[in-house]
């Protein structure tokens, strides 16, 4: 009885057992299956960046949407900005007072008496009441100043002033009730958005889009007080004085140079950023020039080998300016300034710069190594000289063969040498007595 029972309870059990080891192989066969088309944990995956990360590096000045258009920024900035036309007038043609040369010239329709030389330029309206900021190379020796506004007003300018240390100028137009470009306040950051507003080659208002590509850029050589906003945001010839602004429509600074080999733009372009732009924008307004400090001295950055571990920071005193504000706080030749009020000189552009933006009559302490010995010097700082005018350049160019130069923003005719004068001169003679007549 009990037997039949057992049997009865293995029958379900036995009936079922095909069928469960009949998944259990199938199973093993998919583990086994996965196992060889997953890689090996030894082979080698790129990096990747966790969501975490990839939340942290999100920039915090983007709205949480991606921007589709920057319609409104440059809506809210065009208004601001102007194109800027200059004219120097040539009262007598260097050439027209020799009668041989002004036969010439009169016969072939040369130069007149009066000739007028038009250049384009851009600026950025900086208050309601008409003042605008530009380049001082856009208006270098002009005669008359012709701004025209985005909605298609016109008005002659005047200058207030202009820094040619800096290239920065500021002119005024009559007029009331424009609507100046706001200034963005906070620090600006290599790959925020940047976009170019000018006038390139005088083909009406121009937008180009790019980013930050650097800040703090010196050494160029263009100005002598140089901290740049590099932008790969197109600029071209004509987009001098225009601005730079981000993607929010807000002043980052006034575009100025470019790196070129052609003329045209490729992609290494420089702004005066709105910290250097809004010390000279008020001085010019308040005093018509810019007063600033000056120590006295001749310096060089501590020579660097970039192939040493050791790098070496500092600036080496050269020369000592006598009566000079470094002369009277006791600053000797071949000391070595490490830090000014606690802020590191790397190399020299950092202590010209530094000291650039202080006023006259501050007071600065510098921490110096002379000897090898630390030491702590108190400078009071004068007001720098007056320096003799130069002509600024717009361009940077470099020829095919690489080597680099400066093109000027107004470039002068050139001129004939005396013994070429005198040779066309006398071919010309020839020519006149002939009638015209070939040889």
């Amino acid at each position: 009885m009990s037997s039949s029972r057992n049997t009865n309870n293995k029958a379900p059990f036995l009936k079922w057992l095909p069928w469960v080891l009949l998944l259990i192989v199938i199973a093993a066969f998919v583990w086994l299956f996965m196992s060889m088309k997953s890689p090996s944990k030894d082979a080698w995956e790129p990096p990747r960046t966790t969501p975490a990360e990839q939340q942290a590096s999100a920039p915090t000045s983007d709205t949480p949407a991606p921007i589709a258009s920057y319609h409104n920024a440059v809506a809210r900035a065009s208004q601001s900005v102007v194109n800027i036309y200059t004219t120097q007038t040539m009262t007598e043609h260097p050439y027209m007072d020799d009668p041989v040369l002004r036969r010439f010239f009169e016969y072939h329709g040369g130069p007149s008496q009066e000739q007028g030389n038009t250049n384009l330029g851009s600026g950025v309206i900086v208050s309601e009441d008409g003042y605008i900021v530009t380049n001082a190379h856009v208006i270098e020796k002009a005669d008359e100043i012709t701004v025209a506004f985005n909605d298609g007003r016109k008005s002659r300018a005047k200058i207030i002033g202009t820094d040619p240390d800096s290239d920065l100028a500021v002119i005024k137009v009559d007029m009331t009730g424009l609507t100046p470009l706001g200034f963005r306040e906070e620090p600006i950051r290599v790959g925020d958005v940047a976009l170019a507003i000018g006038n390139p080659f005088g083909v009406g208002q121009t937008v180009t889009q790019g980013i930050i590509s650097a800040t703090g850029r010196t050494g160029l050589g263009v100005n002598k007080f140089e901290d740049f906003v590099q932008t790969d945001a197109a600029i071209n010839p004509g987009n001098s004085g225009g601005a730079l602004v981000d993607a929010y429509g807000e002043l980052l600074g006034i575009n100025t140079v470019i790196f070129s080999r052609s003329g045209g733009s490729m992609g290494i372009g420089f702004a005066i950023p709105t910290s250097i732009v809004e010390q000279v924008m008020n001085a010019l307004i308040k005093d018509g020039r810019v007063s600033r400090g000056w120590l006295g001295i001749e310096i060089q950055s501590q020579l660097r080998d970039p192939t040493q571990l050791e790098t070496s920071t500092g600036v080496e005193v050269l020369n000592v300016i006598e009566g000079g504000p470094a002369a009277k706080s006791g600053l000797r030749v071949g000391d070595i300034i490490l830090t000014i009020d606690g802020v590191e000189m790397t190399d020299a552009n950092t202590l010209i710069q530094y000291v650039a933006r202080k006023s006259p009559n501050t007071k600065l302490n510098a921490q110096i190594l002379r000897q090898g010995k630390n030491a702590q010097v108190e400078i009071l700082l004068e007001e720098r000289p007056a320096q003799e005018t130069v002509e600024q350049p717009v361009v940077m160019m470099q020829d095919e063969d690489g080597q680099s130069g400066l093109q000027g923003g107004q470039q002068e005719v050139p001129m004939m040498s005396e013994a070429e004068r005198d040779r066309m001169r006398e071919e010309l003679l020839k020519l006149f007595e002939r009638d015209g007549a070939p040889l």
